[in-house]
């Protein structure tokens, strides 16, 4: 089972429906008890940062989901819930994240439109390791997904990694920004799978197999 964490801050029942769509059984958990038997967590999110990290203390969340992911237990933040992963937010103000990776998150600057929302293109970065590009070079999260393809987002703020190996994918807008990282079984995605059609789909039915069978 798949657990989506409801903390108050997103359209839950969307990224349920998308994970039907695929075959795969997911669940809301309104409870940090209801992710104990959980083999997969998704921790989606519209909003604010400081909000979200409020409301996630508050139900007693963050200490469920550090351990979870260091216990190795597949997991992916959607949009605000990939922003959470990192260790801080310069959202209206300083405010601390879960800290599962290491990185800041930054407003976009400049003169495009702010937020970013519409469709964009991810560009794919090969593993660190291999000047390689081939199926088997790319995460498993993006596994047959085309390098170039488009995604839905809405954001106004973006991740800055401190460890550049965690950028899976990269997006420009502006700037070229991190919008899929991965570490481990923990992954993160800037933009809207459920919202992004095939190419979204793809992601989501990608996790739900690294939950089955670990890649």
């Amino acid at each position: 089972m798949i657990a989506i964490v409801d903390y108050g801050m997103g359209n839950l029942r969307s990224v349920q429906k998308a994970f039907e769509k695929i075959g795969a059984t997911a669940r809301v958990a309104p409870f940090p008890r209801d992710i104990a038997n959980a083999r997969g967590i998704v921790l989606p999110g519209v909003g604010a940062f400081g909000q979200a990290m409020d409301n996630l203390r508050a139900i007693g969340w963050v200490e469920p989901l550090r351990d979870a992911c260091a216990r190795g237990v597949p997991f992916i933040g959607i949009c605000l819930g990939m922003q959470l992963l990192f260790e801080s937010s310069e959202e209206m103000g300083q405010h601390k994240g879960l800290g599962i990776l290491r990185g800041e998150v930054k407003r976009f600057t400049g003169s495009l439109k702010v937020p970013q929302m519409g469709w964009n293109q991810i560009h794919i970065r090969a593993n660190p390791w291999t000047t390689l590009r081939s199926a088997q070079d790319v995460s498993p999260l993006l596994r047959d997904v085309a390098d170039g393809s488009y995604a839905f987002f809405v954001h106004s703020y973006y991740c800055v990694p401190r460890d550049a190996s965690v950028i899976l994918a990269t997006t420009d807008y502006g700037i070229e920004f991190a919008s899929v990282v991965g570490s481990g079984h923990v992954f993160g995605a800037q933009f809207h799978p459920e919202k992004s059609q095939r190419v979204g789909l793809k992601m989501l039915e990608n996790f739900a197999s690294i939950v089955e069978h670990g890649a």
